[in-house]
């Protein structure tokens, strides 16, 4: 009796180790015009906030549970989601396709500059970006742009005004602001959002459409050149130290009442 109720708290301790050890999924990415492999295919678990790529075999392997949604993107195709199933998690790895975009180049407009050989007449035809955002992701210090009267004025005009993107977004989507946070840990996501610039990963990330999330570094006082120019882990980092600043602001102002 006495071995049997041994073996019986062996099996359930073990069973439990067993239920709380990560889960993770595995698969292979192919490109279903050309049966090839597809090496670096962006992939993000949006529920878990954490990310991977594909390696040069096409092969993947990322921490899921049952009903997470995997976020597949890839330049050239058409991303897609897919659902973890306990199928999936049961007997292992999966193929996945993705179909290829046709590729439709915008028209460049290349203006020409005349010169004359007067430096003062030429150098007046050159253009000048006035507002430039300066920053080194990863390090301490907190980046500037340049004409920028000061961080704190960055979200005074935001935290006054109730009716637009930032309240709304800091105030009413504690879910997504949980993601920022989590999407500034994860270094797999931090150096996937380092090379795009296209914003889709953010856009699913943080449930807003593209308009939305522009309008939201707008309303941080970041200018139109670097909404434009800057690359999504800048853009993250630029809405992140937006927020806190804003919560600082919001607290400062609530104990001055």
């Amino acid at each position: 009796m006495r071995h049997l109720l041994i073996l019986t708290a062996f099996f359930f301790i073990s069973t439990l180790i067993v239920a709380q050890e990560p889960t993770t999924v595995k698969g292979v990415v192919y490109s279903t015009s050309t049966n090839d492999i597809l090496e670096s295919v962006n992939i993000v678990n949006l529920n878990q906030v954490i990310g991977t790529s594909t390696d040069s075999l096409g092969e993947f392997e990322i921490r899921a549970a049952a009903n997470d949604t995997l976020h597949f993107s890839f330049l050239g195709y058409k991303s897609i989601k897919v659902r973890v199933t306990n199928d999936w998690l049961k007997f292992g790895e999966t193929r996945i396709e993705m179909t290829e975009l046709a590729l439709a180049l915008e028209e460049v407009v290349v203006n020409q500059l005349r010169l004359t050989g007067y430096l003062e007449l030429d150098i007046k035809q050159v253009p000048v970006k006035t507002n430039y955002r300066y920053s080194i992701s990863g390090l301490s210090t907190t980046g500037y742009e340049a004409g920028n009267t000061g961080s704190v004025n960055k979200v005074l005009g935001a935290l006054f005004n109730p009716a637009d993107f930032l309240y709304n977004m800091f105030g009413k989507k504690p879910r997504e602001l949980q993601k920022l946070k989590q999407m500034k840990k994860d270094d797999e996501i931090r150096n996937l959002l380092a090379s795009r610039f296209d914003r889709e990963m953010l856009m699913v990330l943080l449930d807003v459409d593209r308009i939305d999330l522009d309008e939201i570094v707008s309303q941080c006082n970041y200018s139109r050149e670097f909404i434009q120019t800057a690359n999504d882990l800048q853009i993250l980092d630029a809405i992140n130290e937006c927020y806190e600043e804003y919560k600082i602001l919001s607290r400062s102002q609530r104990r001055s009442k």
